[in-house]
């Protein structure tokens, strides 16, 4: 029998893995990438006993592989929030998807394992921009505010570090981070303890800086388009970045665009931070589109249709403007 832990490598799906991992240890091989990177099942070869977990993925994204899998005997559970379409019913899946906007898989895995490792869980919940739902379950484990304002940043940086273009973009292979976080049954002690965290930190406030410069582009009272350079620092800051408009500009919805390079643009959208719905119907509408209702991307949008991808991002988010 074999066993796969198949994850996305930004903060909620680490942060997922790690909750279950230290609630249910067991040695896997580890399947993992750049945040887009989520059609992931497909690389498990799989057998009739095998165990695989899957998180932080859509399953509308990988049903193919999902239902090949199922096929051949193996086991899978399932933790998710993104749109999934028709879930399979299947003996040998255990599903656990809520894509309700105010839920990551970090909180979903925490309500599975009753709050065993919920430390973590807030890690991930502040990785994935829900700050609200991550500060409650923080103090509801009494952590103190300094000490839930180093796991917010904590869950900025793992989330920062999965975005890029190409793994060269990245300080860590997400399957790396995830070994470095592995030991750490208190994320405060990886904190500390954890050298290269302190790298990490310095590249992302840099980072930042630069995109604090950036100038909008297009602006309405619904939404702001931003348009970023074919640079590492807009390739790894984008998702980061977004996050932090939506909460200082929380009732209008946002697209940072960066430049690929190609004729096309990698799109990244943030609906309201008051309103977090209608993100992934947006970007469902190109090809390539996908994502949540709070949070969505498109992997490459042609550079020639930025006017009508401007037109349908103020119609969908104008709708209650």
């Amino acid at each position: 029998m074999a066993c796969y832990d198949v994850f996305n490598g930004d903060a909620d799906g680490i942060c997922a893995l790690q909750q279950l991992r230290l609630n249910q240890p067991r040695d896997a091989q580890l399947i993992s990438g750049l945040k887009r990177d989520i059609a992931l099942l497909q690389q498990v070869d799989a057998s009739a006993g095998d165990e695989i977990t899957v998180l932080d993925i859509s399953l509308d994204k990988n049903r193919d592989a999902l239902l090949a899998v199922l096929d051949t005997g193996a086991r899978v559970f399932y933790a998710d929030h993104h749109f999934a379409g028709d879930i399979p019913q299947h003996q040998m899946l255990d599903c656990h998807i809520d894509v309700a906007a105010d839920t990551c898989t970090s909180l979903i895995i925490n309500e599975y394992l009753n709050q065993a490792e919920a430390a973590w869980a807030v890690v991930g919940a502040y990785g994935d921009n829900f700050d609200q739902q991550a500060s409650e379950l923080g103090q509801s484990i009494d952590l103190a505010a300094s000490e839930l304002e180093q796991l917010r940043q904590l869950g900025i940086c793992l989330n920062y570090n999965g975005y890029g273009f190409e793994v060269e973009d990245l300080m860590f292979h997400p399957i790396e981070l995830f070994k470095r976080v592995r030991p750490y049954r208190n994320p405060l002690d990886f904190v500390e303890n954890e050298a290269d965290y302190a790298e990490l930190l310095n590249q992302y406030r840099d980072d930042m800086a630069r995109a604090q410069k950036a100038q909008v582009d297009s602006e309405s009272v619904a939404a702001a388009v931003y348009l970023l350079p074919c640079e590492g620092w807009a390739k790894r800051i984008v998702g980061v970045m977004g996050n932090d408009l939506a909460q200082r500009f929380p009732d209008r919805a946002h697209a940072l665009l960066v430049d690929m390079g190609d004729g096309h643009y990698r799109v990244s959208v943030r609906a309201p931070y008051n309103r977090k719905d209608g993100a992934d119907e947006l970007c469902r509408q190109f090809p390539s589109g996908g994502g949540r209702k709070a949070a969505a991307g498109i992997n490459a949008l042609a550079q020639a249709s930025l006017a009508e991808f401007i037109d349908c991002l103020n119609l969908q988010f104008g709708k209650a403007s």
